[in-house]
């Protein structure tokens, strides 16, 4: 097919067909197209006649090839959606997953029934998903957004500014809490949990940064190392919320008891019923 006087409607035929074999084919050459052309997903589909330049063949060409050979949607638009809200990423930065939503779900309940609890941290923050969302939802809540990646800040630094957030969310280059001072009533931590060991098998690997994905031996020791320090910044009646790897929930707790022997424990299953989340609240006394 020669791929010249292309009008948008044609386009997505022939993209729809390229990409039979890619889940949502036919949703990412739309997302793709509405990419390229700087307008939206109903206004391409609702002139199928727009008529596409050289330079607009010339970039789908490009992205749909990358597309075809595993490289993720979201780098190619440099966009993620995510909890209602648009955020930019690129390859310095996990793509923010579906599955995180629950965290902030859980997270936002909590805040919303402690109204007096509004000091937070985003632990291992990325592209700032967890600590924006955050305080986009809840105007009087404060953040500090700590990353080892400065390349990551950067890009959080961006979220936070195109949300408006950015006079109370507080990015720090670190590891961990390891830095900070002070007590938080609320942590939040999607840090890397996957077995270094198995990374390499798995095709997110090939794409996102290995310094998001990699827990070390058995993908707890990042996760271990926040725990062991809670006790120094975690408020009294405060929640942690962590997010893990199906099969760590045991270990994790094992964790938790160990260094806030006295916590509320509970472990959150997603939408598959697999656990996801660890829910540590810290005693009032």
């Amino acid at each position: 097919m020669k791929l010249l006087n292309l009008n948008a409607g044609d386009w997505l035929k022939f993209a729809r067909k390229r990409l039979k074999s890619i889940e949502d084919g036919g949703l990412a050459a739309q997302v793709i197209l509405a990419h390229v052309l700087g307008k939206s997903r109903e206004f391409i589909l609702a002139h199928p006649e727009y008529v596409l330049g050289e330079d607009h063949i010339e970039r789908l060409e490009n992205l749909i090839t990358r597309l075809e050979q595993g490289e993720p949607l979201a780098y190619l638009t440099g966009k993620r959606e995510f909890y209602g809200l648009t955020f930019w990423v690129s390859p310095a930065v996990l793509i923010p997953r579906p599955e995180t939503e629950l965290l902030v779900e859980r997270a936002l309940g909590w805040l919303k029934r402690h109204p007096n609890r509004r000091s937070a941290a985003d632990v291992g923050s990325g592209s700032g998903s967890i600590a924006a969302t955050l305080t986009f939802h809840v105007p009087d809540l404060k953040c500090v957004a700590v990353e080892r990646s400065w390349q990551a800040i950067q890009i959080a630094h961006q979220n936070f500014e195109q949300l408006q957030v950015s006079q109370r969310v507080f990015p720090m280059l670190g590891n961990l809490l390891d830095a900070v001072e002070g007590m938080f009533d609320l942590v939040c931590a999607n840090l890397p949990y996957i077995p270094a060991n198995e990374l390499a098998q798995l095709a997110v690997s090939r794409f996102e940064p290995r310094l998001a994905l990699d827990g070390g031996y058995d993908g707890l020791d990042w996760i271990a190392a926040l725990i062991e320090d809670s006790k120094r910044w975690l408020a009294k009646g405060g929640l942690m919320l962590l997010e893990i790897e199906a099969g760590q929930a045991e270990k994790v707790a094992q964790l938790v008891y160990r260094n806030l022997p006295n916590a509320k424990i509970e472990v959150i299953h997603d939408l598959q019923g697999l656990p996801r989340l660890v829910w540590v609240e810290r005693e009032l006394s």
